[in-house]
């Protein structure tokens, strides 16, 4: 299974910022291989309505996914496939992806829009009533709580907006908060609405000791974290809102992540690895909506096109062995070193090859010889590193003018 072509880019996931990348790289027609394990739209399908995605104020989760689905379907440089990466690696400058039963696909670079996962808490009867009435998503869910008093935990903008939505079912939604009176996570117009709400109700300074039931939840119990009383409460529901996971065990000996496992990115989305960025909920980003994983995916899929071209002129360059090459690193942001590129490109012009390198844009070489002067010289001589030199050092710079 699997193919020996080599695809110019692979994107593993399919949720916003995957099929944002999958857009852009259709757009530069970049040969191209999204891989997704489950359906398309990640965990945004669970949302039914969407207010702040430009343009689109009344869309559910799934229908916004859809029109993102079939815009990345205009382009035919786009193959898809269904199916579930379980390693990544790099061999030979090359990224490999290797997937359960459909064999192994590798590309030039590669995209990683894994998401996230629902975080467990591990509270006694969590896992063993889960679907039984333990539940992580109130549009999947809420219908099967009609005129019940359920419970949620949490209190950050997702907890609330879906007790907001849980409401127009249960015939009453208490929300478990660890903070004191008052005090919740979300924005300031979720608070309100839901202060507002007369089905809605608190309980402060907890958090949930245990769940019972038999086949199916039948209470809670709730701890005050202050005085550390114990209060059951019947109900045939519990919610939890508690933040997320990243779904990114099988990358995280690849690339860098933090110690909540979530990948780090710099701007351009780029990953430790070269030639390898990620995008979405799970980077280690400021704030986690459609309309940011959108713009994560454009900014890959475009620094993806230019780390390719780039490499590819590079590697056609060093393919002459019979050429001396000077690779000439420098930033446009810094004014004397462009005074001197001339100057220093007319003094090797005669003997070799001279080559520009604008640091700003193209970082291949400048990241491969793990240069950190902004004014720098590399010799390449039958295709093979030579030297460099740090030109930001007055003395370097004097010698290479009068050698």
């Amino acid at each position: 299974m699997g193919e020996s072509e080599v695809y110019d880019l692979i994107i593993v996931g399919g949720g916003p910022a995957g099929l944002s990348s999958a857009i852009y790289a259709g757009r530069s027609e970049l040969k191209t291989l999204v891989i997704e394990k489950g359906s398309y739209g990640g965990r945004i399908k669970e949302t039914e309505n969407i207010m702040n995605y430009p343009g689109n104020p009344d869309l559910s989760g799934q229908e916004l996914i859809n029109k993102f689905k079939k815009h990345a379907e205009l382009f035919s440089s786009i193959k898809w496939l269904r199916t579930t990466v379980n390693d990544i690696s790099k061999e030979d400058g090359k990224i490999k992806m290797d997937t359960k039963r459909r064999g192994s696909f590798t590309g030039k670079s590669a995209i990683l829009s894994v998401g996230t996962e629902p975080r467990v808490l591990e509270i006694p009867g969590e896992k063993e009533f889960t679907g039984r009435g333990v539940a992580y998503c109130g549009t999947c869910d809420a219908k099967n709580f009609e005129n019940e008093h359920v419970y949620v935990l949490g209190s950050g903008d997702q907890a609330i907006e879906e007790a907001q939505y849980i409401s127009k079912f249960a015939s009453k939604v208490t929300i478990i908060v660890l903070h004191e009176e008052g005090e919740l996570d979300c924005n300031k117009m979720a608070a309100e609405e839901a202060y507002n709400n007369d089905k809605i109700n608190f309980i402060w300074n907890s958090t949930i000791a245990e769940i019972k039931g038999d086949n199916h939840v039948k209470s809670v119990v709730i701890k005050n974290v202050k005085t550390g009383e114990l209060t059951e409460y019947p109900t045939p529901g519990v919610f939890f809102f508690v933040g997320v996971d990243p779904l990114t065990d099988f990358v995280d000996d690849f690339v860098e992540c933090d110690k909540r496992g979530f990948i780090k990115v710099n701007k351009k989305q780029k990953t430790s690895v070269e030639g390898v960025y990620a995008v979405g909920d799970c980077t280690d980003s400021y704030l986690r909506q459609v309309v940011t994983s959108a713009g994560d995916g454009a900014v890959a899929a475009v620094a993806s096109e230019r780390y390719i071209e780039n490499k590819d002129r590079l590697n056609s360059l060093l393919e002459d062995k019979d050429e001396k090459i000077a690779f000439i690193f420098y930033s446009p942001y810094d004014d004397q070193a462009i005074d001197k590129v001339n100057e220093l490109e007319e003094n090797y012009n005669d003997e070799m090859k001279v080559v520009l390198q604008d640091i700003s844009r193209k970082k291949v070489l400048y990241n491969r010889l793990d240069l950190e002067s902004n004014f720098a010289l590399a010799f390449y001589e039958d295709g093979e590193f030579n030297d460099i030199i740090d030109l930001s050092v007055e003395k370097n710079w004097q010698e290479c003018i009068n050698s």
